[in-house]
């Protein structure tokens, strides 16, 4: 397994996230318990969830989980345990978004879920307009200074609100933001304008979901029917991206390599990326995802995949304006 630090911190995180959202929906109790336990085993010490996670069964289902393999496994002390806030999680109009007094039961109910007495990232899931910084922040110091979290994040910013919180944090002389976790992949690379480079001016590592694009980028072509592949919304887009994924299914061919693979491998090259985010629903599917680890992508490779996947063109604003 490679290692890196969570963003100007000092915590030790691998370079792969446990994403564990279709624990309890997609995969059951035995089977997660499986996934996590091989995950554990291959290093894979970061694993990310959320309250909201269950649904459509049950919200905090997932937590649960979670938090009986910890249980069982004695793995705690090694594990940053990473969960978040803001969905609806009561029918009531302060049962979710990320107000004090919602924090306070949120967090609350996250510790009990998970079987433990500290969440080390506590992850905003959405902005909340509704909610002042000097709020917000102030609820997250208290849970700092109480032990109950030790680190904070975001999920889902903008590149400004990335500045506004930490800016807002500073001035309480607080830790503020040290991760933000965001939809990034070949297909969608618009957070190269300004949440990357916001994250890395203030030292905020990148976590990033759907590295796969929902199993486009997986060998979509060759596997339509499989999987997430099969959805509606995925058909539709198989149907617009074919020549596209045709290409780059070719070229992970001469490589020798596993679509999904590569394309985790490339997100590995990208500054400022802590590690992208796995969801395996099966302890095969997480196995070949840790493969990724050990693909180099040579200067050619990484400019031929540009070519198939065009990104913006760097940082704003010279990718528009320049």
């Amino acid at each position: 397994m490679d290692f890196t630090t969570l963003g100007r911190t000092g915590v030790t995180v691998s370079r792969l996230v446990l994403g564990t959202m279709n624990f309890g929906t997609q995969t059951n109790e035995d089977d997660s318990f499986a996934i996590m336990d091989a995950a554990a085993e291959a290093g894979v010490n970061f694993f990310d969830t959320a309250n909201r996670y269950g649904m459509p069964e049950r919200a905090g289902l997932t937590e649960e989980i979670v938090g009986k393999w910890l249980s069982r496994s004695g793995r705690r002390d090694e594990i940053v345990l990473a969960t978040k806030v803001f969905g609806s999680m009561a029918d009531h109009p302060n049962g979710r978004g990320v107000s004090a007094k919602h924090i306070r039961r949120a967090v609350e109910d996250s510790l009990r879920r998970l079987n433990t007495d500290h969440i080390d990232l506590y992850q905003m899931h959405h902005i909340d307009r509704s909610v002042p910084w000097e709020e917000l922040w102030q609820a997250m110091d208290q849970l700092v200074t109480a032990g109950k979290v030790l680190y904070v994040g975001s999920s889902n910013f903008a590149g400004w609100h990335i500045a506004q919180a930490c800016e807002a944090a500073t001035r309480r002389h607080s830790l503020g933001l040290v991760s933000e976790q965001s939809k990034y992949s070949l297909l969608t690379r618009d957070i190269e304008m300004e949440v990357l480079p916001a994250a890395q001016a203030y030292g905020v590592g990148v976590i990033t979901w759907s590295p796969l694009e929902g199993g486009l980028l997986a060998g979509a072509v060759a596997k339509a029917k499989e999987g997430r592949r099969s959805q509606q919304r995925n058909q539709e887009r198989l149907g617009e991206l074919k020549p596209q994924l045709s290409r780059w299914e070719k070229l992970c061919k001469d490589l020798g390599r596993n679509p999904g693979d590569v394309a985790l491998a490339w997100q590995l090259t990208r500054a400022g990326v802590t590690g992208p985010i796995i969801g395996p629903r099966t302890v095969e599917q997480l196995e070949g995802a840790i493969g990724a680890l050990k693909i180099r992508l040579t200067k050619d490779v990484q400019a031929q995949i540009d070519e198939i996947f065009p990104g913006p063109g760097g940082p704003a604003p010279e990718c528009y304006a320049w």
